[in-house]
């Protein structure tokens, strides 16, 4: 575990009006997951995040998973290619009408195969459906390179940036 900097960068989309859509085509199906197991809720979070140092959620208990899941203010949604996920993203609403893309991104064998907008387009019409006014995410300098250009490029603006020194464990990653 080593000490480092880093940056945390928080947007917002306005309405929909401000939404700018990928033109990537999904190549992926998209399914709600009403009721996850909390070890595939933490495969999720753990596939995605092992390379951009999430770690919060890895020292959660099942218990914890499980209270987690059960609020109703959490919609997880998984995206599968091949019969195998590819991706996914957690919304939550926040505040009335405030919905946060809580967790997003791609498993590393979907990284770099052009679906990220795509994926991107599915979470934000999806926090739009709900209602979301606005639709938030943060994303930090540990994430994929091409994250803050994705939110921005869809129409989320910067709302507000914060640098703080975080205890950031990179978990290994297959060997070669």
């Amino acid at each position: 575990m080593a000490r480092q900097q880093v940056t945390v960068w928080f947007l917002e989309l306005a309405d929909a009006s401000a939404f700018t859509p990928s033109a990537q085509a999904p190549r992926f199906s998209l399914t709600q997951v009403t009721a996850p197991a909390p070890e595939f809720a933490r495969f999720l979070y753990a596939g995605v995040g092992g390379a951009y140092a999430w770690g919060d959620r890895l020292r959660w208990t099942r218990e914890q998973w499980l209270e987690r899941l059960a609020d109703p203010a959490l919609e997880l949604w998984v995206a599968w290619e091949g019969g195998a996920p590819a991706g996914y993203f957690e919304l939550s609403r926040r505040d009335g009408t405030r919905v946060e893309i809580e967790y997003f991104g791609l498993l590393p064998h979907a990284v770099g195969q052009g679906q990220g907008g795509a994926l991107l387009n599915a979470a934000v019409e999806r926090a739009l459906a709900m209602g979301g006014r606005p639709v938030s995410v943060n994303t930090c300098s540990l994430d994929h390179p091409a994250a803050l250009d994705n939110y921005r490029a869809q129409g989320f603006r910067l709302v507000r940036e914060e640098t703080r020194e975080k205890d950031v464990v990179r978990r290994a990653e297959f060997p070669g």
